[in-house]
């Protein structure tokens, strides 16, 4: 059977193998909030083998019914399946095990060991292993070498061993290949899923569905159509007791590096030969490759840096960025990024892509906006446009047509063009045709972490990023965190909470002659 990454929903023709589910950090936010909360859904639509198994290891503390009794708060609490179903969560408590351990310690991973052997027996999980590091990036490289000195790794015909790992993959090129080389002394490439949430996520799945599965998008998709490109990640929460991890991501390392990129390459991508694994992520990392690299003086006109100083959220006093907990009051941390972009290669050439991600801007919004050059002859240049908010004319042109992908939270697809109103006179006026998924299907589908978690049991690796994507995405942001560490930022901070960011942001794209697409 062929890898498909839109299959509708979580629909699947295999069945995963049972295994033993290993989370690394079972005591944290990540595993409270997505992990067991993904894990049960995924119980519930019958998607987890018989058998399949959950061992929870973390320097916590805790007796196997208290992780059950914490687990179902957390189920509770985040699934997006309420209330409850007792019966399924009887049989899926009967999964869950705990051990406590130290990430560095050689005997926590021998309890490890022996726990999993007794799961085996009970359980019938074969041998087959998934462990998931939901721990920070300072602790892989300890359950990397642990778990290869403990025996707990195999790769055996009859069995297999697979580790997933939460970004941030490095925090530049080096220390990302560094990381890259530690892995691939304990596991091959094949058993490494390193995740990125966003590629779960039923829109980005369809963005490939609407190129590659219509006739009337894909001819058009090129430099001879596109006027240019926006790509928005928006937050209008602030750090929200992160402020020593982003001290050291920044919004650079926590959203653009990943999440943006990952939009970019789903976007930008040619046709794969197949949609199997590696021909569709070649077709991501060519993308990588061919983005014009940002350097010396284009640094500073091409990018924009900003941090958000005390403003209001819906109607309710938002602090400074440098005023949130364990964050320095002197910070030049970034929390807004925007950048112009130019794609090198046949199909994009000479078509500017803006990006910007945020925290602490007017609303939560993910979205990608094709922008279609404008017509090229003014046939209807002697009638008028009505009046219409939010939308200016000169006059003598109508508006260009965009095709808005909606990531978050109102997921859908939303096409816009030029219609004329009814009455005697060619008064036109801009409309939308609006595809929403909630109302198409009706109730909320699958979250990212479910459909992401489901690939890793089944040994998809379709929606996970390559050792080489990784490498080539911080190969271009390198430079440009370089060039900004070298050159502090002056005017921090530079735009109030619940704006949309700094007015440098508005200036790159304006001296363009475009502007942001209101959202």
């Amino acid at each position: 059977m062929t890898d498909n990454p839109f299959r509708a929903g979580l629909e699947t023709e295999r069945t995963p193998q049972p295994c033993v589910f290993v989370i690394f950090g079972a005591s944290g936010d990540l595993t409270r909030r997505k992990l067991i909360p993904a894990l049960y859904n995924l119980a519930v639509s019958r998607l987890l083998p018989p058998g399949m198994t959950i061992l929870g290891f973390a320097l916590t503390e805790s007796s196997e019914d208290q992780f059950r009794a914490n687990m179902r708060e957390a189920v509770a609490q985040f699934s997006r399946r309420k209330p409850i179903d007792e019966a399924v969560w009887a049989d899926f408590a009967s999964r869950l095990h705990y051990v406590s351990g130290k990430f560095e310690v050689p005997e926590s991973y021998q309890r490890l060991l022996a726990k999993l052997e007794k799961l085996d027996k009970t359980n019938g999980t074969r041998g087959n292993r998934i462990y998931y590091l939901a721990i920070p990036p300072s602790a892989f490289r300890a359950v990397n070498d642990n778990l290869s000195a403990g025996g707990l790794v195999s790769n055996d015909a009859d069995r297999y061993t697979r580790i997933i790992i939460e970004k941030p993959f490095g925090r530049d090129l080096a220390s990302a290949n560094a990381l890259n080389a530690d892995l691939h002394r304990v596991f091959t490439e094949s058993q490494i899923f390193r995740i990125d949430h966003y590629l779960g996520k039923e829109t980005v799945q369809n963005l490939v569905a609407l190129r590659f599965g219509n006739t009337i998008f894909e001819p058009l998709w090129n430099r001879n159509h596109i006027d240019h490109v926006q790509v928005t990640v928006a937050e209008d929460i602030g750090v929200e007791g992160r402020g020593k991890f982003y001290e050291e991501a920044g919004a650079s390392r926590d959203i653009v590096q990943n999440h943006l990129l990952q939009l970019l390459m789903v976007t930008a991508m040619e046709p794969p030969v197949a949609f199997t694994a590696d021909e569709v992520r070649d077709e991501k990392v060519k993308v990588l490759r061919a983005l014009k690299p940002i350097l010396g003086d284009d640094v500073a006109r091409l990018t924009v840096r900003g941090q958000y100083a005390p403003g209001h959220f819906a109607g309710k006093p938002a602090p400074a960025y440098r005023e949130e907990p364990n964050v320095s009051p002197t910070s030049n941390v970034e929390t807004f990024v925007a950048m112009r972009l130019e794609i090198d290669n046949w199909r994009f050439a000479g078509v500017p892509i803006y990006i910007r991600a945020g925290k602490r801007l007017a609303k939560r919004t993910t979205e990608i906006s094709v922008h279609f050059k404008h017509v090229p002859h003014a046939l209807l240049k002697h009638d008028r446009l009505a009046a219409t908010p939010g939308e200016t004319s000169d006059g003598s042109r109508v508006e260009p047509d965009v095709l808005a992908i909606r990531i978050q939270p109102d997921e859908g697809i939303g096409l816009r063009f030029v219609a004329k109103v009814p009455g005697p006179t060619m008064t036109l006026r801009p409309v939308t045709m609006d595809f929403r998924y909630g109302s198409t299907f009706g109730g909320s589908g699958p979250e990212a972490y479910e459909r992401l978690i489901l690939d890793a049991l089944l040994g998809d690796p379709t929606l996970f990023a390559r050792a080489d994507e990784v490498s080539a995405a911080w190969r271009f942001m390198t430079p440009i965190l370089e060039a900004w560490e070298k050159s502090p930022p002056a005017g921090y901070p530079n735009y109030a909470a619940g704006t949309w960011g700094p007015a440098a942001a508005s200036d790159l794209i304006e001296r363009d002659g475009r502007a942001w697409r209101r959202l």
